[in-house]
């Protein structure tokens, strides 16, 4: 079979599987490469490159910083901070949440930026009277736009930036991308503040992250604790658990105020079938509720083994507890790796290893807690899908659709070219990953600037535009989807508030990006 034929017959298959969603991302990304090997279009060597590319390495890092942030409860304390200042107006908590993801987003990525992000907006949706699904719908699409501020704000960026590179010509600054990105967020805003109250439903949701101050005040509630009992602090924390069928604490007299078997944790309340048990003579039974303090390690380590069922993971509640133990580290260590990168000094995949490295060295996270933190399909989605990109100029394929698209709209206008390829962009980016999409286009859009003899660096740049315009679909990035159940959202509903997104991203894309980046 031709080459360009089996290239596409390929990609074709990707998108099919990336769509019917039935497939793992990271299986289709690796099927791909073995595809290309298999066929004969790519080397082994060529085929398994994009697992040691300078790019997929850099994202990695990225992963471990943001959860070092988010661990150490440098995001909450921000939330907090912030949010608690736009007061209790729909419009002021909206304006103030979505700078506030922007900002995050554009340091640790959209995903980590939302996720760390949407207990804290649940929190204050609810202690404002408005319902969540007002709010983190926004939240998530302001973060998409938040991720043109800045390099690190999403893969795309450091795709486009290497792209331009090895077209010949420069890469993008750490912060050029701002400078398409403050006008995407302002304008993204207005249409949340103006028009999203009748663009989004009203709804109560099934399920609700937990509120750290909630879950305390209902433990003072339900097991009469003292109100002068600090139950949660930097240090300590606290936590229910359930004594499990045959645990081996059975049979043990533990009792409110007397310390575990280990000796690490403290007895705050026993509870049998919703009676507080009091007396030192008293032995557990399966089924018997404690409430235990004691530090936060102390409290992961124990709810971890299997002679409790934990109610509240420990590890999930130290997060609500706004600049914990090592917060001062991993704000330093963010810091330098800004430097770093805004000033070149190193490469980018330099920067986030030293960053990553001094994450674990200075103890912040623990070497398996780094390695965890890491989306690993994100990586292999990534790693797989770039020599996709390698065939696509190796066997002629980008010049082919390239020629095939410049058929269609004419060689007279790289206004109308560009207009094409970010109309097939946002198309594609709504159906399959984002970051799939733009390594797929990036070298069509760098044959068609070639053949047009004008610059790629503004096709590059509203890609990584038009890769963020992913708001129709709930399935189109992981942020959509992680608000939809909270918000109690429809699969129809993201394209109502989304349609007026997307259509400002390709208007600043094909018309205010060539004007920065000239032809």
């Amino acid at each position: 079979m031709d080459p360009v034929a089996t290239t596409l017959v390929i990609l074709g298959l990707a998108i099919l599987a990336f769509v019917s969603n039935r497939v793992p991302l990271g299986v289709v990304a690796i099927g791909v490469s073995l595809a290309l090997w298999a066929t004969g279009l790519l080397g082994l060597d060529e085929a398994l490159a994009g697992f040691g590319d300078p790019t997929v390495v850099f994202i990695a890092t990225l992963f471990v910083v943001g959860e070092a942030l988010d661990s150490t409860g440098v995001t909450a304390w921000a939330g907090q901070q912030v949010i608690a200042r736009g007061g209790r107006d729909r419009r002021s908590l909206l304006a103030v949440i979505g700078i506030l993801v922007a900002v995050l987003t554009a340091l640790i990525s959209v995903n980590g930026a939302v996720a760390a992000l949407l207990p804290v907006v649940v929190v204050v949706a609810a202690r404002a009277g408005i319902a969540p699904s007002q709010m983190l719908m926004p939240l998530a699409f302001s973060a998409h736009a938040g991720s043109m501020l800045a390099l690190t704000g999403t893969p795309v960026n450091i795709i486009v930036s290497e792209a331009a590179a090895d077209a010949g010509e420069r890469r993008f600054g750490f912060f050029e991308f701002a400078l398409v990105g403050v006008p995407l967020l302002l304008g993204s805003l207005a249409i949340i503040l103006l028009v999203g109250r009748r663009l989004l439903p009203t709804r109560i949701p099934s399920a609700l992250p937990q509120d750290l101050a909630d879950l305390t005040a209902t433990l003072r509630a339900q097991y009469a604790l003292p109100t002068d009992t600090e139950l949660v602090t930097v240090e300590r924390g606290v936590t229910e658990v359930m004594v499990p069928p045959r645990s081996p604490l059975i049979g043990t007299h533990l009792f409110p105020g007397m310390a575990t078997p280990s000796g690490d944790l403290v007895v705050l309340a026993v509870q049998r079938s919703g009676e507080d048990l009091t007396a030192p003579d008293d032995t557990l039974r399966a089924g018997d509720i404690l409430v235990l303090s004691g530090s936060w390690e102390r409290l992961q380590h124990h709810t971890a083994r299997d002679e409790v069922l934990v109610v509240d993971d420990p590890a999930t509640l130290r997060r609500g507890v706004p600049l914990g133990v090592g917060a001062r580290r991993t704000l330093v260590i963010l810091v330098g790796m800004i430097l770093l990168l805004a000033t070149g000094l190193v490469p980018a995949a330099v920067a986030g290893l030293l960053a990553a490295v001094a994450i674990v060295l200075t103890g912040v996270l623990t070497p398996n807690e780094a390695y965890r933190s890491v989306s690993w399909t994100t990586v292999v989605l990534v790693g797989g899908m770039i020599p996709l990109s390698t065939a696509f100029v190796s066997t002629g394929t980008a010049d082919a659709i390239a020629d095939a698209l410049l058929g269609v709209v004419g060689s007279g206008s790289a206004h109308v070219a560009l207009l094409a390829i970010c109309v097939l962009t946002v198309l594609l980016s709504q159906l399959i990953s984002n970051t799939a999409t733009v390594l797929i286009m990036v070298p069509i859009a760098i044959v068609v600037a070639t053949d047009l003899e004008v610059s790629v660096l503004p096709f590059l740049m509203a890609l990584a535009v038009c890769g963020a315009a992913s708001f129709l679909t709930p399935v189109a990035t992981a942020a959509n989807t992680m608000v939809m159940e909270p918000g109690g959202y429809r699969f129809g509903d993201y394209w109502k508030l989304g349609l007026p997104l997307l259509l400002l991203s390709l208007a600043l894309a094909v018309f205010y990006v060539p004007l920065v980046w000239s032809f």
